[in-house]
């Protein structure tokens, strides 16, 4: 039985971007600073073992980040060709578009988690994790051994959201996330289990996600959207229509974890191993800060793929202006609070055992890198307009040439040639950033103009 709430999802959308974004925007916020609290929980738990113990699962944050990039990544390209046929009221299509997404998810999963566990240990050994390696390798295996419910629970957002529907995935989240709060010290302290008891309570929590989501398809079956293999006809319009946004959105997300492996060996040449756990530990609560942001430009993919849909290009430039405006007030509100109670912030994460240690170090990282948050607030909209009109090749190469371009110029510049060692890694990030999404921003004001230019 369906809802009427599914059917406003998909009205809103169409007629009214500001309603929709910030509709959709408000559950995505709340869903993101879920994930992020308890990974920040995790991390929380975690240096009660020690700050070795902390890097170590630091050193493995890339490859982690590569599972819910291609779990992201995914979801975006189905969120993109879902929002793309319901705006061309193509119902069938949408409904075709669905199972043909986590059928592909389940496959790339597969070939993720058998390529990285092959690699794993070349792969740290690369980025320098030297003696903490063997808490990197306990808490990774685990995690990648269950990679396929990490990645499948992404992906699976991206189909709700495709209809415009960010309540449901929310309250999994919540669900999942007060699983995992429970389930950590549980295992990390009471059986004993450190850094493995870490990572097996975050793949018991998305196995929960997954069967909360097919709770919803396929038993109580009051979504818009019904990916069933009764609805699954193979068409390879719209397998490209997922994979040309989802997969460059993986890569995307990709580059974000390169960037991480590349800088924390810069931070290991230039600095320690506590630069690492500095880094590590700093970005999850940098991930909190930005969370509204992303949110915000998550939910401006599908409002942006339905009015491209339905060949509406005005209502993209509002959905984009709109998401611009209230990401910078957003930014800077969380940039003052964050440079205001950054030494409060850090000793959460740097209390006890030899983790105090590296307390100085973090309270100044999160000074500082707040600089380039109102400059994220419109290069993540922009990059993301992008995603919706199914340019994915174009989001693509702006994030690489954010962060493997100007980002790691300016830190190895500042870092090593310049000679500021740790702190002038932080400031390439900042400046690297601020220049960027700026230069995204112009790009995707005058493409969208395009649009309506050609279309009027």
């Amino acid at each position: 039985m369906l809802g009427n709430d599914n059917l406003d999802n998909v009205d809103v959308m169409l007629g009214n971007p500001k309603k929709a974004l910030i509709k959709m925007s408000i559950p995505l916020i709340v869903s993101l600073l879920i994930t992020s609290f308890y990974n920040l929980i995790d991390a929380a738990w975690v240096s009660g073992l020690g700050a070795d113990a902390l890097a170590g699962v630091g050193f493995f944050t890339p490859i982690f980040m590569i599972l819910v990039g291609f779990g992201n990544g995914l979801g975006s390209g189905a969120a993109f060709a879902i929002s793309k046929y319901i705006g061309e009221e193509n119902k069938i299509k949408a409904d075709n578009a669905s199972i043909h997404s986590i059928l592909i998810d389940i496959v790339i999963s597969i070939l993720i988690t058998v390529i990285l566990l092959i690699f794993l240990n070349p792969v740290l050994n690369a980025m320098g994790a030297g003696q903490t390696i063997g808490y990197a390798t306990d808490y990774g295996v685990i995690i990648l051994l269950g990679s396929i419910f990490i990645i499948l629970s992404n992906a699976l957002y991206g189909i709700f959201r495709g209809e415009g529907d960010t309540k449901r995935p929310m309250y999994a989240m919540i669900a999942s996330a007060i699983l995992n709060m429970i389930l950590d010290p549980l295992f990390i302290y009471t059986l004993n289990l450190g850094v493995k008891g870490a990572a097996i309570a975050t793949v018991i929590s998305s196995i929960f996600v997954i069967a909360i989501l097919i709770y919803w398809f396929y038993i109580k079956k009051d979504t818009y959207l019904h990916p069933t293999l009764t609805n699954f006809n193979f068409k390879s319009d719209i397998s490209v229509d997922i994979v040309k946004v989802g997969i460059p959105a993986s890569v995307q997300l990709l580059n974000n974890a390169f960037f991480a492996a590349v800088f924390s060996a810069l931070l290991a040449y230039v600095g320690t191993t506590d630069s690492v756990a500095v880094y590590s530990t700093g970005w999850r609560i940098v991930t909190i800060g930005t969370t509204p942001l992303l949110a915000i430009g998550t939910a401006l993919i599908s409002v942006t793929a339905a009015n491209y849909g339905a060949n509406n290009f005005r209502n993209i430039q509002i959905a984009h202006r709109y998401s611009m405006k209230i990401s910078i007030v957003i930014a800077i509100v969380i940039a003052i609070l964050t440079n205001v109670f950054a030494g409060n912030i850090a000793s959460v994460f740097a209390s006890s055992g030899s983790s105090v240690r590296i307390l100085a170090e973090l309270t100044s990282f999160l000074s500082w890198i707040v600089i380039y948050y109102p400059t994220m607030a419109v290069g993540v909209a922009s990059t993301y307009v992008f995603q919706g009109v199914g340019r994915g090749i174009t989001a693509m190469f702006q994030t690489i040439l954010r962060e493997t371009g100007f980002t790691i110029f300016f830190a190895v510049l500042f870092s090593i040639v310049l000679g500021y060692g740790v702190w002038g890694a932080w400031m390439g990030i900042v400046l690297g950033e601020v220049i960027s999404n700026n230069i995204t921003l112009i790009w995707a004001d005058r493409y969208v103009k395009k649009l309506i230019d050609i279309n009027d």
